[in-house]
């Protein structure tokens, strides 16, 4: 059996509306580091853990490697500038976005809905991606309403 192909995949898969989330971790230089990403889900509540993927070509692959933990960051409706800045080239993405570091010293993003502090629990290979699973240690949550990505685009609202 061949596979589908890949532009057909991504329009199948874009039919799946997702939360945004930014996940953060501190690089070697104990620089914060981030990207925007829609593949965050819960795994299990006993231990409490949840999962990542994370492309091998993304620069925070290299990071996400060789760190111990990381924050998923899940953004709220208004913060679409946000997620496009995270994904896109920056030399410096936190410049000017405000920010502070949670119990576990990981960099957590100001107004998000929720945060999620994570050890991490296992790594695997799958395709051209890393599949993270995090043991969730911490955590907070804010207000607001959810930023969505579906078929291409952001909503602030499920999409008709």
């Amino acid at each position: 059996m061949t596979n589908v192909d890949a532009a057909v995949f991504r329009q199948l898969c874009g039919r799946f509306a997702t939360g945004v989330v930014i996940l953060t971790t501190t690089g070697e230089d104990g620089h914060p580091v981030g990207m925007t990403a829609n593949t965050f889900t819960s795994v299990s509540l006993e231990p409490p853990l949840v999962s990542v993927n994370v492309d091998h070509l993304a620069d925070m692959h290299r990071h996400l490697a060789r760190a111990s933990s990381f924050a998923i960051n899940v953004l709220e409706s208004r913060q679409e500038a946000l997620s496009r800045r995270f994904a896109g080239e920056h030399a410096n993405r936190f410049e000017g976005v405000g920010y502070r570091l949670g119990k576990t010293g990981l960099p957590l993003l100001d107004g998000v809905l929720a945060t999620l502090e994570c050890d991490i629990h296992a790594r695997f290979e799958a395709g051209d991606h890393t599949i993270i699973v995090g043991r969730v240690v911490g955590g907070s949550t804010g207000d607001g309403r959810p930023l969505l990505y579906y078929r291409g685009g952001y909503f602030d609202h499920p999409p008709a």
